[in-house]
Order: C-alpha cells, then sequence, then structure tokens
C-alpha cells in the first residue's frame, strides 16, 4: 500500500483549516478524554496514521497502557474508564457511526449529563475534526510515522 496524494502539499489552505478547527475544538477539553477520543475514532475508522499519533500523544500525556489497550472494548470494563469518559466514547461512537442512525438521544443525554454546554460542543467538534482526519489519512493512505 503506497502513500497517494499528499493533500497537506497540495491543498494547504485546507490543511490549515483543518489545524485550526482541531486546535480549536480541544480548547477546554480534557487533554486525556480529548486523546482517548481520537484514538476510539481512529480505531472504528481504521485510520493507521491517526492511531499512530494518538496512541503515542496520550502516551506522552501520561495515559497507561492498559487503558490504550482496553479501548475497543470500554463498555465491557468497569472501573477503567470514568463516567465523564463513558460518555464521552459512547458519544464518538455514535457520532463516528452516523450510517447506523442518528446520535439517540439517550447517548447525547448521557453525555450532557457529564459535559457543561461549553464542553460538550467542544467535545462534539473534536469528534468531528478527529473523524475528518482519518478521512483525509484513510483516504490518502498516509502511513504511520509519515508527516501530512
Amino acid at each position: 500500500m503506497s502513500e497517494r496524494v499528499d493533500y497537506a502539499k497540495h491543498a494547504p489552505d485546507a490543511f490549515r483549516a483543518m489545524l485550526a478547527f482541531s486546535q480549536a475544538s480541544a480548547k477546554g477539553l480534557d487533554p486525556v478524554v480529548a486523546e482517548l477520543v481520537k484514538i476510539r475514532a481512529s480505531q472504528i475508522n481504521r485510520c493507521a496514521f491517526c492511531l499512530d499519533m494518538h496512541v503515542k500523544d496520550a502516551r506522552k500525556a501520561g495515559e497507561s497502557d492498559q487503558r490504550i489497550f482496553l479501548l475497543s472494548a470500554w463498555e465491557e470494563t468497569e472501573g477503567v474508564y470514568s463516567d465523564k469518559e463513558r460518555a464521552a466514547l459512547a458519544l464518538t461512537e455514535a457520532v463516528t457511526l452516523l450510517t447506523e442512525g442518528f446520535v439517540p438521544d439517550e447517548v447525547y443525554a448521557r453525555a450532557a449529563g457529564q459535559f457543561d454546554a461549553d464542553e460538550l460542543a467542544r467535545l462534539v467538534a473534536a469528534i468531528v475534526a478527529i473523524n475528518a482526519w482519518n478521512r483525509f489519512n484513510v483516504t490518502f493512505r498516509t502511513q504511520p510515522g509519515a508527516t501530512a
């Protein structure tokens, strides 16, 4: 599998806009929650580049290997993730998997019960941002460790 077009080179304005959007969405979000969301969406979307990047970022932020390894089965774990993290992960899955239906009211309500309105808006923006990055990197087959 070879890398395709370097989208950052051929659409630098779009790339810069994505960077700005990602940075704006992260303001005020717990960095641990943000990295868990990025990893979980990237697992679902099978984005090797983003998984590589965000697992490294999560480790740098002090995240444990156990929590990273168990992330794909977070619903089956007890006591590993906080209620707030679990609500963020449920919302991440619902937003990422829109083809399976709308974001259910109970998933949204669960997140709204854990995040204030500002945090919730940023959380959804962060989920949208990582899904967009996943789609760029999967489409252009950006390899893990490569610079986009």
